[in-house]
């Protein structure tokens, strides 16, 4: 009896792999997003072991590295720590954007990018789930597929609920994905820059969610500047017109100020730009600040959210504006 439990296991687990192919095909996902990972991840997030009935599915709240701890001690099959970005490019981010499971229904406002993001399956999804194998699947698919499009769109009128929006110069808004840095870069764009670069040009926006949520190439390139999708671009990018200055802005919240490294590395990333490059770092808080001071660069400026109406200048031979190393030739 006990050499044969092995084997019963490895066949429920075969079944139920099997089983969750079948589920994903009439969800009418790919072949890429029905494959083996894809189908170990949907049942992490439904809790469902070998030996479970569907009609037991339950919704946990899971991050990637708890979906593939499942995964090995329920299945078996164990994914290094370093697949947890395949497990959310090929699994979780299409489910998601199917409406089938949701991103941080806990907290909206948590960023995209969070080592704490977690994922749960949406709730007529998982009513739907409880049904397969029994007679009344095929209409509660049937009635699960003609809603989906309104289920998706549900999920995205919350999900832009939760948005940072962000008025630029010119009176048009962006919107962010909630949390982290974002908060900061509105007060940057809606505070920063009216103070110190009024009639200025928002030309890039970073945003986690969309690293190019805004980005004017033409202006850009009129300046003598074209960025390359995998550089390291500051997180606002502003035109100071009337001085013709580049201000190339860092939100910090918890890391990256500009350092004499970072400093180094935009003025390469800019060489060439026919205006005169100012570099900042924006902060919060003063207390943010603080746990930064001895990283920041001379030849460079500081922000600080909470009080807008100053700058703070590492060098005191001048005021904001671009050093003799990077201006325009």
């Amino acid at each position: 009896m006990t050499t044969n439990k092995p084997n019963r296991l490895d066949e429920s687990r075969k079944q139920r792999l099997t089983e969750t192919g079948k589920i994903l095909t009439a969800l009418q996902f790919g072949p890429r997003q029905r494959n083996e990972t894809a189908a170990y991840t949907l049942l992490a997030l439904l809790d469902l072991r070998p030996d479970v009935p569907w009609e037991d599915a339950q919704a946990p709240l899971r991050g990637i590295t708890p979906v593939i701890d499942f995964i090995a001690e329920a299945y078996g099959v164990r994914y290094a720590p370093n697949t947890r970005e395949t497990i959310r490019d090929d699994a979780v981010k299409f489910f998601v954007e199917a409406g089938l499971l949701l991103r941080n229904p806990d907290d909206p406002n948590r960023p995209t990018n969070s080592g704490k993001t977690v994922y749960q399956i949406e709730p007529s999804a998982l009513a739907l789930l409880r049904n397969f194998g029994t007679k009344n699947w095929t209409p509660a698919l049937e009635t699960y597929l003609i809603s989906r499009e309104s289920i998706k769109h549900e999920i995205a009128r919350k999900r832009n609920l939760a948005r940072v929006p962000v008025t630029l110069p010119d009176g048009s808004q962006v919107a962010l994905s909630p949390g982290g840095q974002n908060p900061l870069i509105k007060a940057i764009i809606e505070q920063f820059c009216p103070a110190f670069a009024p009639g200025g040009v928002v030309i890039y926006i970073g945003d986690t969610e969309n690293k190019f949520v805004h980005l004017e190439v033409a202006r850009l390139k009129s300046l003598g500047v074209t960025l390359d999708s995998a550089a390291k671009i500051p997180d606002v990018i502003v035109h100071y017109t009337a001085k013709n200055w580049l201000l190339l802005i860092e939100a910090v919240t918890s890391a990256g100020p500009v350092d004499g490294k970072r400093r180094k590395e935009l003025k390469e990333l800019f060489a060439g730009c026919k205006a005169g490059l100012v570099f900042v770092t924006a902060f919060e808080t003063r207390r943010v600040m603080q746990s930064f001071v001895s990283q920041i660069a001379w030849e460079s400026e500081v922000w600080i959210a909470e009080d807008p109406d100053h700058m703070v200048h590492f060098n005191g031979e001048r005021f904001l504006g671009p050093y003799p190393d990077v201006m325009p030739d």
